[in-house]
């Protein structure tokens, strides 16, 4: 890296920018927290509410109308750390750039978590004050640690009946066995909740429940009780970071002063270097915290020059490491994690820079596809409002409009630089459902329609049923599709019909089992001759199809070899069980013979699906079905009726956790039998209990089910 990594024109040093997510369970807060700093960095002049369906972030209809969060939306806003009573802050009076993203807590709209992780360079987590550790905030973690993103916690929701900060506190270590350190502790908890403790500063913070929305506090000396808990905490802050820091480890072990700059540039380098987590505690709601978060953030969170360079590899060659240096004089170098159709310009990509600069009008060459592209415009994204820029510089997250042939992942960088940097990695879908257009007229603008959502969303599939001729769409759960069919008629103006969703059966082998097939047809002139034997075995579980070519002697000539294995996947295709997809198996190809005349590629493939076909049929197969986990929250008088009702869903109790005022209850049960379940568990808990699941594994189906699937599947033949 270069002594000095900025371009003299860009607005905002890099030191000075943070590029973090805010990520949780769903209804922990996030969006109310982007709309508070949003309102006291002044990006905005009145605070809209998610129950009002005024927020910034959650700009779409559905959003809107749901009260939830369904796809990540990018803001940027400036912070001046305010000076204050010999508040000690390490970026006192400069100008920081904040680029935010806010991301959906709903299990099925995991993958805008995923991607929005996989380029920024820190996150604050938020946990709910009364609920603790939820089950998708778990996922979230899991996706952090994925990319190596520092963290921030904050402990929400203070103001609420049955809020505990150190409980939750508590939770998370044990939960996530890691190095958490409270900086600020709430001060009061439910509606007694006033303020918050510096613990570095050894201060209180103040919040004046005026007309002022929060924007107005006091910094006051600490006394009594709440001046030990401080001491305590800052002591206990303090040996955690002489033990992950060396340098404060070291001045400690001196016997050297310690002061409180010492402290915050220890805590900055732990958190950066994910050995330490801070945590804060407050109230977004209720406007008491936030400012000080945001301060954390800067103190705390990484800049894009304190995080190591991309790694990418050469586009030729798996092997060879190539990395991107957060330079704004290297060679351009970004990664496209979002496509938008935005009704008013049309594609938009959204994009990260890791080296080099790039601006309107440049040339961008694409690693996938050989192929340049010129860019038509560059835009910072405040929501779903746009403002046309110039240049991008290096750590900026912008969105580029203009470019075609790109796809969620894609690396984007100058010719000359020969790097592809790894795209984010997304979930399959676990549910399907068929849909087909009212009118004749719906007929294209559907297939428009699906291929623009398809190609916005990694983990929105769309194909067509060859054997019934339906258009099956396939997502992570009931509410996702919804989305997608109502986004088709308010954005495409399609009016479609949907069928019963259809679950993403699988079939596997349970035994090992060989297998012959020969294709011999004489017709009078050049025939048809293939011959190939192979054996079939269970395969390692989650690891699809394996081949091995066992084959000697020119048995089969190697010429006919790619057509045999075309054959032994395609065969994969369509088990014998009921005609889904088969998984896990491993297969031998060991002889086969030819004829000198008659042998080509097309008998070879089909022999081998014949003897797929053979094998299987000796080999014990199962249907197998997608089983989620499942998490209700619900308070302890309803925790016996939906216990049964699991039960009756073919539900597994794993686990049951009880906590104050409420159970937490976990179990597998069958997708099948979970469709309308977020209505029965309302019906059930008296609209009290909540409840997430998420893909867990294919297991057996139980045999009464597989003769009502094949007796379908035989009809249907």
């Amino acid at each position: 890296m270069s002594e000095n990594p900025n371009h003299p024109k860009r607005p905002y040093l890099l030191e000075r920018t943070r590029n973090i997510g805010i990520a949780a369970h769903i209804d922990a807060g996030k969006t109310t927290l982007t709309e508070r700093i949003l309102f006291y960095t002044g990006m905005i002049h009145r605070i809209g509410e998610v129950h009002d369906g005024a927020t910034v972030t959650d700009h779409m209809e559905q959003e809107r109308e749901r009260g939830i969060t369904i796809t990540s939306a990018a803001v940027t806003c400036e912070w001046v750390q305010h000076p204050s009573d010999g508040v000690v802050k390490l970026y006192e009076k400069q100008k920081q750039r904040i680029n935010i993203i806010d991301t959906p807590g709903h299990v099925d709209f995991t993958a805008e978590v995923e991607r929005s992780l996989r380029v920024l360079d820190g996150a604050i987590v938020l946990f709910c004050g009364v609920a603790g550790v939820q089950p998708q905030t778990e996922t979230v973690w899991r996706q952090a640690d994925k990319y190596n993103v520092p963290r921030i916690i904050f402990i929400n929701k203070m103001d609420r009946t049955g809020a505990n900060f150190e409980n939750v506190f508590q939770e998370v270590k044990d939960r996530f066995g890691i190095n958490a350190v409270r900086i600020l502790i709430p001060i009061g908890a439910e509606e007694d909740l006033i303020g918050q403790i510096d613990v570095i500063n050894l201060k209180a913070v103040i919040y004046k429940d005026d007309n002022t929305m929060g924007s107005t506090f006091e910094i006051k000396d600490l006394e009594g009780d709440l001046l030990a808990e401080a001491e305590s905490a800052r002591e206990e802050l303090l040996a955690v970071l002489c033990d992950s820091d060396d340098e404060l480890g070291e001045k400690f072990l001196m016997e050297e002063e310690i002061t409180t700059t010492d402290i915050k540039m220890a805590l900055r380098r732990a958190t950066i270097a994910n050995q330490v987590v801070p945590v804060a505690g407050g109230s977004a709601f209720k406007n008491k915290g936030v400012q000080f978060l945001v301060d954390a953030v800067v103190d705390y969170l990484p800049s894009p020059v304190d995080i190591p360079a991309a790694q990418g590899q050469e586009a030729d060659d798996d092997e060879a490491q190539v990395l991107a240096e957060t330079d704004d004089h290297k060679k351009f170098c970004s990664l496209a994690f979002k496509l938008w159709a935005d009704k008013y310009v049309g594609k938009l990509i959204f994009f990260r820079v890791y080296s080099g600069t790039v601006s309107k009008g440049d040339m961008v060459y694409n690693p996938r596809t050989r192929k340049k592209e010129r860019i038509g415009r560059l835009i910072k994204m405040h929501a779903d409002k746009h403002e046309d820029i110039e240049t991008c510089y290096s750590g900026d997250i912008a969105a580029i409009v203009g470019l075609k042939n790109v796809k969620t992942g894609d690396t984007l960088c100058t010719e000359q630089f020969d790097i592809m940097l790894e795209p984010p990695l997304f979930p399959e879908p676990v549910i399907s459902m068929a849909v087909e257009p009212k009118t004749v007229v719906d007929q294209e603008k559907m297939a428009i329609a699906l291929a623009r959502l398809s190609e916005e969303d990694p983990t929105f599939m769309v194909k067509t049923d060859e054997e019934t001729g339906q258009t099956i769409i396939s997502g992570m759960g009931e509410l996702h599709l919804e989305v997608i069919v109502d986004r088709m008629m308010r954005e495409f103006k399609v009016a479609c019909g949907v069928g019963k969703p259809q679950i993403a059966y699988r079939e596997t082998i349970t035994i090992a089992s060989g297998g012959e097939g020969i294709l011999k047809k004489q017709s009078g002139g050049r025939g048809q001759f293939g011959h190939v034997v192979l054996d079939v075995a269970p395969g390692t579980k989650g690891k699809g199809l394996t081949i091995d070519n066992l084959v000697v002697g020119g048995a089969i000539p190697k010429e006919f070899i790619n057509s045999v294995l075309a054959g032994v996947r395609l065969s994969m295709t369509n088990g014998i069980v009921a005609g889904y997809p088969v998984v896990d198996v491993h297969v031998n190809i060991t002889d086969g013979s030819y004829h000198d005349v008659d042998s080509n590629e097309n008998a070879f493939k089909m022999a081998a699906i014949l003897a797929m076909r053979d094998a299987f049929k000796n080999a014990g197969p199962i249907l197998l079905e997608p089983v989620m986990d499942v998490e209700i929250v619900t308070p302890e008088d309803y925790q016996g009726d939906i216990m049964g009702d699991l039960n009756r869903r073919r539900g597994q109790i794993q686990e049951i956790e009880n906590k104050p005022r409420h159970a937490v209850l976990k179990a597998l049960v069958p997708l099948a039998q979970m469709f309308g379940y977020s209505t029965a568990v309302r019906t059930l808990s008296s609209g009290r209990a909540d409840y997430t699941m998420k893909p867990s594994s294919f297991e057996q189906v139980p045999q009464n089910i597989v003769d009502e699937l094949t007796n379908e599947y035989a009809y249907a033949s």
